[in-house]
């Protein structure tokens, strides 16, 4: 064999471990690709769309309308996340809106099509890996789907029945004849405040939660409350304490709201245990997990809680409460313990108070836990860690 040739069987050798490298490469990108859509993806999306279908299921039987249930799903307010209900039922009763608001709703999708399109997204995500493995399809089964058919938009006109004619004595009285009527039916362009019903006269809540307001701030020293000129009732906190305040005031209203059978005083005591276990406990376990590591909370002023010393960094990542990490612990908490509103987000007041309390030193990929979840919260990432 010529040097020539050799150095040309040399290059085709190498060109082809170089293939074979690239190609087992490839293998083993798709391999994780797999073993993550196994274990991971598929899992959370059937669990996401049987959550839907559940969803849109008891949103009908609740409000007795498949419309209503329909435009919430067509409108992106069922999402899966096994809130939807409560959260859309919280919505409903803030805005006054009934369910036979929607009765003139037209679709213009049904379920199944949409069902169908979020399938197709989901699987074309995943078509290298599908194909090379031969993976079974997604989501949940068709009987179900098929039992969630939008419901057709119906007529577009009613007939009115009309009056017959009538005689006592000489008087003739002549009849009216049936005659139809156009519905004027809604379309799916419409936002949610078109179904707005007019808001009854609120003045009792506020009285309500004005002492409410004022028991938590003058009970438990927050501050003092004192009336404006023109009636209102306004209060004056001290700084020291005013997330606290806030927070506390927030979750007693919650407490009132939900639970009519209690006063405001025992609200405003069940606020404050409640408040404790949702922004203060979670650093005193993590600084009993911890060796010599002492939890000093926010004292409002400065806002700096620390856990240990300032100069002494604590990684989320990789220190560990329990089993899990830092991180993990507290993106938890915020996930799924601290008070959230009517929309599904965390309450702003009982976020601050937690926040707070979150001590500097606490870090994240070289950025305080603290600034990434102020981040997060600021730009409505919940439930997205």
């Amino acid at each position: 064999m010529s040097a020539f040739r050799g150095i040309l069987t040399g290059f085709g050798m190498a060109a082809i471990k170089d293939k074979e490298a690239k190609d087992n490469a490839k293998m083993e990108v798709v391999k994780a690709a797999g073993l993550d859509y196994h274990t991971n993806q598929l899992p959370a999306h059937k669990k996401m769309e049987a959550n839907r279908a559940s969803a849109y299921t008891q949103l009908t039987k609740i409000l007795g309308s498949e419309e209503a249930a329909d435009y919430f799903d067509a409108n992106g307010f069922i999402t899966g996340d096994g809130k939807d209900v409560e959260r859309i039922q919280a919505m409903l009763e803030d805005k006054q809106i009934k369910a036979d608001a929607f009765k003139n709703y037209i679709p213009t999708s049904n379920y199944s099509d949409r069902y169908n399109t979020r399938q197709t997204d989901f699987e074309s995500r995943f078509d290298v890996v599908k194909k090379t493995f031969d993976m079974q399809g997604s989501g949940i089964g068709p009987s179900t789907i098929n039992g969630l058919l939008t419901k057709p938009e119906g007529d577009i006109t009613t007939t009115i029945k009309g009056e017959p004619g009538s005689q006592v004595g000489p008087v003739v009285t002549e009849g009216t004849p049936d005659r139809e009527e156009k519905i004027d039916r809604s379309t799916s362009s419409l936002p949610i405040s078109a179904f707005y019903g007019a808001k009854p006269d609120e003045r009792g809540v506020e009285t309500k939660f004005e002492n409410i307001k004022k028991n938590v701030v003058e009970s438990y020293g927050y501050g003092e409350s004192y009336t404006t000129t023109d009636g209102r009732l306004e209060f004056r906190l001290s700084g020291a304490k005013r997330n606290e305040a806030n927070a506390h005031v927030a979750l007693a209203e919650n407490f009132s709201k939900n639970r009519p059978d209690i006063n405001q005083i025992e609200a405003a005591t069940l606020a404050k245990q409640e408040l404790d276990r949702q922004v203060l406990t979670p650093y005193k376990i993590i600084e009993s997990s911890l060796k010599d590591m002492k939890y000093l909370p926010g004292d409002g002023q400065t806002g700096k809680a620390v856990l240990g010393s300032v100069g002494q960094n604590i990684d989320a990542a990789t220190t560990m409460v329990g089993n899990v990490s830092i991180y993990e612990f507290i993106t938890d908490i915020y996930n799924n313990d601290l008070l959230q509103d009517g929309a599904g987000n965390v309450n702003k007041a009982v976020f601050d108070k937690f926040v707070e309390n979150l001590p500097v030193n606490i870090m994240y990929e070289g950025e305080s836990l603290k600034s990434v979840l102020q981040n997060a919260h600021a730009m409505q990432y919940f439930n997205r860690f």
